[in-house]
Formats: structure tokens, C-alpha cells, sequence
């Protein structure tokens, strides 16, 4: 009787039975072949298994060693190209361990973390305070659902370090820089970054990459151009500036009247009565000018779920509470307080305030963006900086 295989022979003597060979669990196109032949399988089998063997031994690995160890060698082994690939393998286990939980993208500045150590961006981080203050809830992290506030929270210089130092694509050569080199690659070293001719403000309209801008300079045409051609450009270029200086010449202006005050505000958060509560804000009465006054300030215009929004604004009234002997016309205009990093573009308002007409409508507190807007949604108040002039006729 012929002799039976290892297999065989391990499942006749009652021990657990071997993994079966990949050519007899699943057999390939050239195993069918082989199979459908009859007599020829036992030839395929063994072609098998010695071009497996050969991969191992290409790989350096021993065939004979136990399975994790001979995968762990195949992987490791091979030279420059296979160790590239395992540090770029490292490089996006890092990313995963390294990203913020809510955008599941790496940072780009500071980074919080909660009480459990769970990460999160300082954009997503304040989103997160400022949805729980639009909702009227307690913000928690979107791991654990721990409890998180500025004050319980920490930023983690760590994990802001090891980001800076992985690397990053250059969106305009595709070159890879440490993230803490990249900016400055992308704005003043690359040779691919977008440009402009340094003729563009004489109506220049030309962007390229910047190994092409020394070309393009010298065959620009509008250098040659006649004063006559140029005379609308430069009436655009007034239209602009002058729109700009008309603001400061304003703030120049009223700095110049005999009743100019002001005073730090603290909005404080509050809900209506309504059956659906809205948030709105209102600073306690303040003294101006020998006038007391309120500041209101709602989110969205008070729109209903302002949390549901990514765009959101403030708007302001100046409600004037003292009784007034004739009509006082004012001026006022709202900034950021000295400790905050709120970027608040200036805007003048005007309005005659009287016992019959003593509050103002709505306006826009004209901050920059929604991401601003968000910061100050976050902070415990938003404190801002009241200026008014009374115009005296």
C-alpha cells in the first residue's frame, strides 16, 4: 500500500488535523488543469509548493519557520523600496492616531485634549463649545462623552510637535516637507507657487508659476502702455483707496468732538421663555455720556436652530434707557476688548436717540467670518469695547 501523506498520516493517528495546502483548499487555474488530468495532480502539487518555496527564499524568509514569522519576514526584508513603503506605512498609522476625533484630519495648530486624552482640533474644539452654548447643553468630548470646557481641557505641545514634524504634500510641486516647513516652502521657496507680475497695478492680470514670472516680466506689455491707457486703471485703483481712507477719516473726525466715551461691555448669555428656547445676549446696564444704556446681541437673527447652520453671525441693538430732555444724536461703534483675539472690522453707526425712539435695530457686528464668530459663541461672555460720540449741533 503506498505511503500516506503528512496530513494523512497526522489524521489517522488522532492528533488535530494540519491547515490544508492552498493548492488543495482553493485550487488555482493551473491546480484545476492539473486535477482535471488525473494522474499528473500529485506533479502540480509539488510545482507548488516549490515555487512557494522560492518566493519565501526571494523574500528571506525560512520556509520552515511558523507563518507570522515568515509574513513578519517577507514584510520587513527586501531593501531601500520595501523600507520606504514601512515608513510610509508608519507615516499614516500616525495620522490615524495623531488626528483630531471630530474632523478626523491632522491638526494645523493647537491641539486639546479632554480629561481622557482624546484629541481634537482647536477649530473643532471651539465648535464643539460653541453648538453646546447655541443648544443650552454641557459640551462633551465625541469619544468618551466626558465633560469639556476651557477649563477642563488642555492643550497637548506633544502631540502638536510630532504633527509638525510629519510630513506634507506642497500643494503646487508635490514635493513632501515637514509640516512645520511647509508654509513657508509654499510661500516664498517653491518654484511652482502661483505669482502675480509685479505690474499688476497698472492692470496686469497675469498669474503663473514663479519659475515662469522673470519670463513673462520681461515681454509684459504694460510697462510700454500710455498714460491715456493707464488713466482708468488708476481711477479704479482711487475708487478703492478712497472708500478705505473715508473710514479713517471718519474715526479721525469724531475723535475730534467734545463728548466722546467709552466703556468695556460683557454680553451675558440668556434664553427666551419661549416653548423653544433661543439664545440672545445683553450686557447689565452701563453708564455713557452721563446716559445708562443696554447692548442686546442675538445669534443668526434668531433664527431657530442656529446650531444646524455653519454660517453664523451676531447682530447688536443700543437700547438707551434714560429719559432725555431733547433728541441725542450719536455715533457708535463696537471693538474687540484688549484680551481678546477676535478680529472685529470697525463700522461707525449712527442713530437719534429720543424717549419716543430709544432703541436701535439690529445691526451686524461685523466680524470676520463664522470661525470668529464661533470663538465668541464659546467664551463664557464675549466682551467687546463700546465707543459713542455725541453729535452736537
Amino acid at each position: 500500500m503506498a505511503a500516506m501523506s503528512g496530513p494523512e498520516e497526522r489524521d489517522a493517528g488522532g492528533g488535530p488535523a494540519a491547515p490544508s495546502a492552498p493548492s488543495a483548499a482553493a485550487p488555482g487555474p493551473a491546480a484545476a488543469a492539473a486535477l482535471g488530468g488525473g494522474g499528473e495532480s500529485g506533479g502540480a502539487e509539488e510545482a507548488a509548493a516549490a515555487a512557494a518555496a522560492a518566493l519565501l527564499l526571494e523574500a528571506g524568509a525560512d520556509p520552515d519557520a511558523p507563518p507570522k514569522k515568515r509574513l513578519r519576514a517577507a514584510g520587513s526584508g527586501g531593501g531601500g523600496a520595501e523600507g520606504a513603503a514601512g515608513s510610509v506605512k508608519l507615516e499614516e498609522r500616525l495620522y490615524s492616531v495623531l488626528c483630531c476625533t471630530v474632523c478626523l484630519d491632522l491638526p494645523k495648530a493647537s491641539v486639546y485634549q479632554c480629561t481622557n486624552g482624546h484629541l481634537m482640533c482647536a477649530g473643532c474644539f471651539i465648535h464643539l463649545l460653541a453648538d453646546s452654548r447655541l443648544k443650552e447643553e454641557q459640551a462633551t468630548c465625541p469619544n468618551c462623552r466626558c465633560e469639556i470646557s476651557k477649563s477642563l481641557c488642555c492643550r497637548n505641545l506633544a502631540v502638536e510637535k510630532a504633527v509638525s514634524e510629519l510630513p506634507a504634500e506642497c500643494g503646487f510641486c508635490a514635493r513632501q516637507f515637514p509640516r512645520s516647513l511647509l508654509e513657508r516652502h509654499q510661500k516664498e521657496e517653491c518654484q511652482d507657487r502661483v505669482t502675480q507680475c509685479k505690474y499688476k497695478r497698472i492692470g496686469c492680470p497675469w498669474q503663473g508659476p514663479f519659475h515662469e514670472l522673470s519670463v513673462h516680466e520681461a515681454e509684459c506689455s504694460h510697462p510700454t502702455k500710455t498714460g491715456n491707457e493707464l488713466m482708468d486703471i488708476l481711477d479704479e485703483m482711487d475708487q478703492t483707496r478712497k472708500k478705505e481712507m473715508q473710514l479713517y477719516n471718519s474715526i479721525f473726525s469724531l475723535l475730534s468732538f467734545e463728548k466722546i466715551g467709552y466703556t468695556e461691555v460683557q454680553f451675558r448669555p440668556y434664553r427666551t421663555d419661549d416653548f423653544i428656547t433661543r439664545l440672545y445676549y445683553e450686557t447689565p446696564r452701563l453708564t455713557v455720556l452721563n446716559q445708562t444704556w443696554v447692548l442686546k446681541a442675538r445669534v443668526n437673527d434668531s433664527e431657530r436652530n442656529p446650531n444646524l447652520s455653519c454660517k453664523r453671525t451676531l447682530s447688536f441693538q443700543l437700547i438707551l434707557k434714560s429719559k432725555v430732555n431733547s433728541p441725542m444724536e450719536c455715533s457708535f461703534l463696537l471693538l474687540r476688548g484688549p484680551n481678546d483675539d477676535v478680529k472685529i472690522n470697525p463700522v461707525i453707526y449712527h442713530f437719534v436717540f429720543s424717549n419716543e425712539s430709544n432703541e436701535t435695530d439690529y445691526m451686524a457686528l461685523p466680524i470676520v467670518d463664522s470661525v470668529e464668530c464661533n470663538k465668541l459663541l464659546a467664551a463664557k461672555n464675549i466682551n467687546l469695547r463700546l465707543f459713542i460720540f455725541q453729535i452736537q449741533k
